[in-house]
């Protein structure tokens, strides 16, 4: 009886050890992910979507040029959405050349 109950007390050590261990790492990884985060979106690099919110990579974004501005999407969707809500308050986008 006593060697089960030393057992199951040193299993539950070492599974609270290790767990601790485990969730420190995981959120130094999540600090590491919002300081990279930062420094990618005050470079430049990333641009946050204007519809969802989303960071997006500005190589990869979908743009539309608003005048001066130039507008990112993470998606089609979001860029639709975007322009039908310009739309809807009565403003439209000037076409580009050749369109």
């Amino acid at each position: 009886m006593w060697k089960w109950l030393i057992l199951i007390v040193a299993g539950y050590a070492l599974y609270r050890l290790f767990a601790n261990d485990f969730l420190k790492k995981k959120k130094a990884g999540e600090a590491e992910d919002a300081a990279d985060l930062e420094r990618k979106v005050a470079a430049g690099e990333m641009v946050r979507d204007p519809e969802c919110g989303t960071y997006v990579a500005v190589d990869s974004a979908i743009s539309v040029r608003d005048g001066e501005n130039v507008r990112y999407f993470c998606s089609y969707e979001c860029r639709d959405r975007y322009l039908k809500h310009l739309e809807d308050g009565g403003r439209v986008l000037p076409p580009r050349n050749g369109e």
